[in-house]
Parts: C-alpha cells; structure tokens; sequence
C-alpha cells in the first residue's frame, strides 16, 4: 500500500514531520509513505520545502491542493489560529487528518470536527505527542496499575518566547497561544497521566504583553473526577526554559524532566538523546496515525481521546474572559 501525504506549512515542526515521513517509511512497515503536496503561505519556501522532500505539488491554495485525489492524508502544521478551518476543509476533501497541536481554540469547534470526522469515516488525530514518549508511557502505566496513586500533580510549562520567533531562529508570521498552544500539552499530558478528566477548572493570567498581544503568565488549577488536584504553571518569559511534571503520592513522587522519568529513589526511565526534539515518541505518533487510516482503528491521541483536554481548556478560557486577567 502506498499512503500519499501532503503537509500545511514549511516552518519548524513541518520540517520535523517531513524528516518522520522519511524515517517511518524506511521501518518495519506494510506500507509506504511518499510527501506528494506541500501548501504555505508564500511560493518560494513552500518550492524549497517541498523540493527538500521531493514533493511534486507545491501551492499557496490549500484548495488546489486538497483538490488531489490521489492524496489520502493531510498533516496540518499551520499556525494555530488556520488549524480548525483547514481541518474542517480537508475532512471535507474526504482527507484523513493530523493535526498539530491545538486541534481548535474552542470546546464547539473541537466537537464539531470531531463530529465530522467521525460521520465521515475519517481518522482525525491531534499531535500530542508526548502520549508517545516512553518516560510519560510508563509513568501512566504505573498510576494505572496502581503501583503509583497520585495525590496532586504539579505541571510547569515555563519557555522563553519573548521574541516571536521559532526554536529554529525564524521570526513568525503570528504569534502563539499560551493557553491553548502549550496549555494543551500540559492539560492533556496531567488528565492522560491520571486516566481522569476535569471536574473543575479554575485560571488566572497576567496582563496581555503590550509587545506581543498575549497573556505571557497563566496558570490553571484543576480538580480530578479521581479526586486529585492539578497545578499548572506557564510562562513565556522563562530564561533558561523549564519543563516538567510531578506526580505528588502517598509513599514516593514521580518526576518526568528533561526527558527522563525518576521517582524519589532513582531513574526509572533515562534519556536518550535525541537533540531539540523527541524524534522516537514523534516517529511513534506518526505511525499510529497512518496505521490507524489502514486498520480503520482509533488512535491514541485521536480527536475524541483528547476531548477532555480541550473541555478544560475552554472552562479555563471561559474563566480568564470573566475575570481571570489579573490587574497591572
């Protein structure tokens, strides 16, 4: 079987899929993935990116693009406010879709693709992937099996985006979003951990930065249907950055840090170098995905799974616009 792909964008995280393509389609596979269209904002990177990976079709028109039949799946790499558009768009085309994160910046628009999708017969699949790391895979197998049983959990997601630029150096054409970009990562990596969904959410943000537009301080606390309390602390002003997550229990604590995961005694998991990015829990989601679109199974971060990530997000969004934005 030869599965044709095409990406949404040409920046850094469209980059890191392209180089996945490459890597899965040289594994242990029964089928093949070839990069057939690239769609971006302007011509001659979109030419260049898609000359890297030897893709035939490269377009500014996402409609010329999805107007191929011959391509079956579509990732969206795009900036987060075009993802649930195009989304919508190429479910529509009759494409499968991943997703980076967020899928959508609203609990509505995030179940009406998700309504789509599965009226349509089509995989739908957000890009959380550290579902795939190996350090958080054993942390949920270990709270799972109750070897573990948490208590609290404390998430911080602190990065350094004073400047509107990628980790690659690139300056950006729009600016991120601290909720619903990185908060995603940390709502959903808590609640998956724990095997619970929110029962209650409450957030707070600094002023909107005068530079950049955007809340740059925020955190959010949640309460657990296990009956555990989340603690989320994000920032874009962090120097040097800082991220990681503390699983708080009764005789011993868990810690997943700089991709390795340790309890109070030793390393559990180590870390294996991979550079800026964890490329085997990426090549791992990635191939979920395309598996998913030939068995017709479900995926690990499908669009459904992670619903309950985004229900907390959008109590947490509703919270900052009643009152949430704390005073200068």
């Amino acid at each position: 079987m030869n599965l044709k792909v095409a990406i949404l964008g040409y920046g850094a995280i469209a980059r890191e899929h392209a180089l996945s393509l490459r890597r899965i389609g040289q594994g242990p596979i029964d089928f093949k993935i070839n990069l057939s269209g690239v769609m971006g904002r302007l011509p001659a990177p979109t030419r260049a990116f898609a000359d890297d990976f030897g893709a035939t079709l490269a377009t500014t028109d996402l409609e010329e693009l999805l107007a191929d039949a011959g391509i079956e799946a579509v990732i969206v790499c795009s900036p987060t406010d075009l993802h649930a558009v195009q989304t919508e768009r190429a479910l529509r085309s009759g494409k499968h879709v991943l997703c980076e994160i967020p899928l959508a910046t609203s609990l509505a628009e995030t179940d009406c693709l998700i309504d789509l999708a599965e009226r349509s017969g089509l995989r739908l699949m957000v890009c959380h992937t550290q579902r795939y790391s190996a350090p958080l895979i054993e942390a949920r197998r270990m709270i799972a099996s109750r070897e573990v049983r948490p208590r609290a959990m404390v998430s911080r997601y602190l990065l350094d985006k004073r400047e509107n630029i990628s980790w690659t150096g690139r300056r950006r054409s729009w600016t991120d979003n601290l909720l619903w970009h990185h908060g995603c990562h940390a709502v959903d990596a808590a609640l998956w951990l724990l095997g619970a969904e929110a029962t209650g959410v409450t957030a707070r943000a600094a002023p909107p930065d005068p530079r950049l537009g955007i809340p740059m301080d925020l955190s959010i606390l949640l309460r657990t249907t296990s009956e555990q309390v989340v603690t989320v602390a994000m920032s874009y002003r962090a120097m040097p950055p800082i991220q990681d997550y503390v699983v708080i229990a009764d005789e011993t604590m868990l810690v997943y840090a700089n991709d390795e995961l340790r309890d109070h005694e030793r390393v559990l998991v180590p870390a294996v170098d991979q550079g800026r990015y964890d490329t085997a829990a990426l090549d791992r989601q990635n191939t979920d995905f395309f598996s998913s679109m030939v068995a017709g199974s479900e995926p690990v971060s499908s669009a459904r799974g992670i619903r309950p990530a985004m229900a907390a997000l959008q109590a947490a969004q509703d919270e900052l616009d009643q009152y949430g934005y704390l005073e200068d």
